[in-house]
């Protein structure tokens, strides 16, 4: 089961599944964790090490982070107003 934890000096989601995605997975791994009625998914970039999968909830700006190298997963918010919402996130994803 993955876990969910608000880290509130950092602002960020910290996210722990059960298996951790391959980098060349993390795309579609990051839409099937993201597949919810109120979000609505955006672009996704890739780097060497990093990817990123921008998505918005209650039309907010947020970013799903991955970090291939030190097996990390967050999720950011992109401003002030999301900011606002990450614990409102953390508990309708920790539902679903």
């Amino acid at each position: 089961m993955t876990t969910l934890s608000l880290d509130r000096d950092h602002q960020v989601i910290i996210i722990n599944p059960d298996v951790m995605p391959e980098a060349d997975e993390f795309d579609f791994w990051g839409r099937i964790f993201l597949h919810q009625d109120e979000i609505s998914l955006g672009e996704f970039s890739q780097g060497a090490d990093r990817h990123m999968l921008r998505f918005h909830y209650c039309n907010c700006p947020f970013e799903l982070h991955f970090e291939h190298y030190g097996d990390n997963l967050w999720i950011a918010a992109s401003g002030a107003e999301s900011e606002l919402l990450l614990e409102k996130l953390t508990h309708y994803l920790s539902a679903s």
